[in-house]
């Protein structure tokens, strides 16, 4: 029987910005919760906060952001379910066609997960593990907590986005498949690309990332970081962390002590 499939999987491909943070005051068509003046943003978020800062939206309501696990470039991610999950994933001819919500704990989705953990070089036994690489420093208490609250749902569009930025491995806006639809939507027959060298370089940001992270690959990492050379030198804060994998910046036993004191203090200096 297929097992209960972990947030990390749904983190990787849900449009969902996890602790971020705005001014209430001011209307927005990026689909942010209301707070106050930072943004604190793990995986997924980051991918829309660095996708709206390049577009020079949200600029006006944060003075701040730290990136936890960023994601912006897949195309090195080593999990193996990820991998084969993105290739599976291709428009029409995705085994959840027709369906516009993916529900992990509906049945469409526990049947196509289980099709993918058959496919060779994919273990499914641990599926954190599986998704998120070997992580360091979780115990099974916290875990299972975490878990009473998750995994949610997300659409398939958004699966089919994140799947296109795996493959094509550039960050863009969604493929329609056709270049008249892509046409109507963006007014060219290709999704224009996000440039992340446009985020101001006075925007102070804070970027954590492990070693053993099976999403948030250090090499893709790399690109972002490439994409940020120019970014003003006391402005960009970047922490790296070893024997850190995905979802130890979360749950990790020590995440307090070596992640989140240090996104503390990046905002009390801003």
């Amino acid at each position: 029987m297929i097992q209960p499939v972990p947030s990390c999987l749904i983190e990787l491909l849900n449009l969902r910005t996890l602790g971020f943070t705005s001014d209430s005051s001011s209307s927005t068509s990026c689909p942010v919760p209301t707070s106050t003046d930072y943004g604190k943003m793990p995986t997924q978020g980051t991918l829309i906060a660095l996708a709206s800062f390049s577009e020079g939206r949200l600029l006006d309501k944060l003075k701040s952001a730290a990136l936890l696990s960023p994601v912006a470039y897949l195309s090195h991610m080593t999990t193996a379910l990820g991998i084969v999950a993105a290739r599976a994933f291709v428009g029409e001819t995705t085994t959840l066609a027709g369906v516009a919500e993916f529900n992990p704990k509906g049945q469409a989705v526990a049947n196509f997960l289980e099709n993918l953990c058959r496919m060779p070089g994919v273990d499914c036994y641990d599926y954190l593990t599986a998704i998120t690489g070997k992580n360091c420093c979780l115990n099974s208490s916290t875990v299972d907590l975490f878990l009473q609250n998750e995994p949610q749902s997300t659409s398939v569009k958004n699966m089919v986005h994140l799947a296109q930025t795996v493959r094509d491995g550039i960050l863009a806006k969604f493929n329609y498949g056709r270049p008249d639809y892509n046409l109507q939507h963006y007014g060219k027959a290709i999704p224009p690309i996000y440039n992340i060298s446009n985020i101001p370089n006075d925007l102070p940001l804070f970027l954590s990332y492990g070693g053993r992270d099976a999403l948030s690959d250090i090499q893709d990492v790399a690109t972002l970081l490439d994409c940020l050379k120019l970014h003003d030198g006391d402005k960009l804060t970047v922490q790296f962390i070893k024997d850190y994998a995905h979802a130890d910046f979360i749950m990790g036993i020590n995440a307090k002590d070596l992640v989140y004191s240090a996104v503390v203090k990046f905002f009390q200096r801003q």
